[in-house]
């Protein structure tokens, strides 16, 4: 089958997410792709650009069976300018993030016409796929408030509409080789993600300065992609705990990456939104410990039942728990417990992310479509 990718933001995520798939696919894939910067604009030109390529491929000879696009695409005006209409196939939408939900530091700053842009572009889809059930419940929760706010008309029945034809699809994750031994040494904290304020990472400094007063040793391996207005707590945070530091800041490459998850214990996350996780599941495969905060994606991830359930990788998002936690997770390694055999529970469940396995299950659901 003949797949078109259509990728605004060719970075990051949505990177890793396509040339994964693509890499394992049964299909043939032809790819239009723009850089990963300046994601306003690229929302706004990128069916212009990919409209263009799109009618003088298809005049040279090209045809699809179905395309895939994701969310930074404005899908209906892609559909709205072709010239070859005809040749236009059915089209899946993948949402790795929403403009409505996704978190803004000043509710201010959200610009409500990419909302309608994502609104717009899910009814044009013929299926939207969502990274998580935790995304798709959050954004059809909330669109219907916020389409209320419309002068009048408002279009409460888009809400309906768009959702009958949305499922979840999970991305797929690289695989990780077992762990054969773990290097003497006290506890290695990571905490891996994008250095913004979603990622709340001033908790994370706090209950590091918490876990310092109870006099235990450790080392810090603090990575991820850095941006000009990083928040400044990076910049204290590595004076103030420069003697426990061992990695700081971007890996250039993705086996400086994977080196730092694989040698470290336990892995921290204290973020604010997460609509799957990649970085978390990585961290998990690899053969980290998680320390999660109990809420966004998290509970889905490790197939938590219900508020009710128990886990031992689960805290309740405070500073304090958090530094407890890693306290004892300290002295559990100092009396010659082992991090990586306690998250064998979480490794089961992440197992299902495998790359091997998500891309069949999307090569399958893919050729569904194609087949509307």
């Amino acid at each position: 089958m003949r797949v078109l990718a259509l990728e605004p933001y060719y970075g990051g995520s949505h990177r890793a997410f396509l040339d994964g798939w693509v890499r394992r696919s049964c299909h043939q894939w032809t790819l239009f792709t723009l850089p990963a910067h300046q994601w306003k604009w690229r929302m706004r030109h990128a069916a212009l650009t990919f409209v263009r390529q799109f009618d003088e491929r298809v005049r040279g000879g090209d045809r699809w069976d179905v395309m895939f696009a994701s969310d930074m695409l404005d899908l209906a005006a892609f559909r709205g300018l072709a010239e070859q209409t005809q040749f236009l196939p059915p089209c899946v939408v993948y949402f790795h993030e929403n403009q409505l939900t996704y978190p803004v530091r000043f509710e201010e700053e959200r610009d409500t016409h990419f909302t309608f842009t994502n609104l717009t572009t899910a009814l044009a889809a013929t299926e939207v796929w969502f990274n998580s059930n935790y995304h798709l419940r959050e954004f059809y929760d909330t669109l219907p408030a916020w389409l209320a706010r419309v002068p009048d008309r408002q279009p409460l029945e888009s809400t309906r509409e768009a959702c009958a034809k949305s499922t979840v699809q999970y991305p797929g994750v690289e695989t990780f080789s077992d762990r054969t031994f773990r290097r003497a040494g006290p506890l290695r904290i990571v905490w891996a993600a994008r250095w913004e304020h979603d990622k709340n990472p001033e908790l994370f400094f706090e209950a590091v300065e918490t876990l310092q007063g109870f006099d235990i040793d450790f080392r810090l391996h603090v990575v991820g992609e850095q941006f000009r207005n990083s928040p400044a707590i990076f910049k204290t945070a590595c004076q103030q705990f420069e003697d426990h530091i061992d990695h700081w800041g971007y890996q250039a490459t993705r086996e400086g990456f994977e080196g730092v998850l694989g040698g470290a214990d336990v892995y921290v996350s204290t973020a604010l939104h997460e609509f799957f996780g990649i970085g978390t599941v990585e961290a998990i495969r690899a053969g980290c410990f998680p320390l999660l905060p109990r809420r966004l994606a998290y509970p889905e991830l490790l197939e938590l039942k219900d508020d009710t359930d128990i886990s031992p990788y689960f805290y309740d998002g405070s500073a304090r728990m958090l530094a407890e936690r890693l306290r004892d997770l300290a002295n559990e390694l100092a009396c010659g417990g082992s991090c990586y055999k306690s998250g064998e529970v979480a490794r089961t469940s992440c197992r299902r992310f495998d790359w091997d396995r998500r891309a069949q299950e999307l090569d399958m659901a893919l050729e569904l479509v194609a087949c509307t």
